[in-house]
């Protein structure tokens, strides 16, 4: 009898490890969103959103034997997963891959997907009109997004607010370096080493006004926050022995279990395995969860089975600014205009993810 394998969180971890399994396992994939929303292309969808029906990808053609429940999982324990609806599902193997929310309009609030249609369109009108636009936040998404509006919208005056001295702080110095002098180029202000005080929304774009921690005022007429995401921990915070680390995440033993429950595991954004809150990082625990998915099938315990090994600060970073800019690092060397454009810049993926889950794009 093949295993019972319940997959919580149908993101980038969650979709291809219920892909993989499902001709050799029982896969119930919960994930109460109707569609996959592909992140990298949501944030060209603020200034393109033409893009919005190949980053927005249903899910009903991802899973040929196994079932996708469109539910929330509110609680989890040894035997398997229970729904908001009271349900209970039977699951050998849980794996807890619920992600991490993010400011709007690159992730929906909770499932309403067509809630996130609109919020682009409105959002991407509201860009149309504004001269000057402040981000706030300058990792993958901020400076990503800069990248975007000076490329398609190069006569708007853009922003970049961080309070860190230098962009991607913890890469090789190249990467931000290389990528301050494109933005720059671009016609992109950076204001580095200076924390926003006053952000009215931490969730949405608005008008106002910023003061930044040197007592200057500035004016804009939209203001992105994109302070960082948080992890969705709520499902696992209730289980026994859970620890948190920092964005929400949750700390996870060597075999990527978050708990004392030794048939539960955590990955992707949620867990804190030790890898960034990246796709990248899911290309490396993926593998490891279809091994040990399939070793404990054969009848492994889990400390038979190799212990997850983390990128640590090896992870490679994809930044494209726009389709034809930006830079890369990738694990030994600093990549530029070219090969980024080449690996994400052009296409961002939509390909490989509509063709996962069984559409053309």
């Amino acid at each position: 009898m093949s295993q019972k394998i319940v997959i919580i969180g149908g993101g980038y971890v969650g979709a291809e490890l219920a892909k993989a399994l499902d001709d050799t396992a029982q896969v119930t994939l919960i994930e109460p969103r109707s569609h996959f929303v592909h992140a990298p292309a949501m944030i060209r969808a603020v200034v393109d959103p033409s893009l919005l029906d190949r980053a927005l990808i249903p899910y009903d053609g991802l899973l040929k034997n196994g079932r996708i429940l469109a539910s929330k999982a509110t609680g989890i324990d040894a035997k398997g997963v229970t729904l908001d609806d009271g349900a209970k599902i039977d699951a050998d193997q849980i794996v807890v891959a619920t992600g991490s929310g993010n400011a709007m309009p690159f992730k929906p609030q909770g499932a309403d997907i067509a809630g996130l249609r609109a919020d682009n369109q409105r959002i991407h009108q509201q860009l149309k009109a504004a001269r000057s636009i402040g981000i706030v936040g300058a990792g993958a998404v901020g400076t990503e997004l800069a990248g975007e509006i000076a490329f398609a919208m190069p006569d708007k005056k853009v922003t970049l607010i961080s309070s860190d001295t230098a962009l991607f702080p913890t890469m090789p110095s190249k990467l931000g370096t290389s990528l301050a002098v494109k933005l720059r180029k671009a016609g992109v202000t950076l204001i580095l080493g200076q924390r926003a005080k006053d952000l009215k929304s931490m969730t949405e774009p608005y008008t106002g006004s910023l003061v930044l921690a040197d007592g200057t005022q500035h004016d804009f007429d939209l203001i992105f926050p994109v302070i960082g995401s948080r992890a969705n921990s709520e499902l696992l915070e209730t289980l026994l022995g859970v620890e948190k680390s920092t964005a929400n995440r949750i700390k996870v033993d060597p075999w990527m279990r978050p708990s004392s429950l030794p048939n539960v595991f955590a990955a992707g954004d949620v867990a804190d395995a030790g890898d960034g809150m990246t796709i990248v990082a899911t290309s490396r625990q993926l593998p490891w969860l279809k091994a040990a998915l399939s070793g404990l099938a054969q009848g492994k315990t889990v400390e038979e089975l190799k212990p997850y090994k983390p990128w640590g600060n090896k992870a490679p970073i994809l930044v494209p600014l726009g389709p034809k800019q930006g830079n890369s690092f990738l694990g030994f060397f600093t990549a530029g205009d070219f090969l980024t454009s080449k690996m994400k810049g052009q296409d961002l993926f939509l390909k490989k993810y509509n063709k996962l889950l069984g559409r053309k794009g």
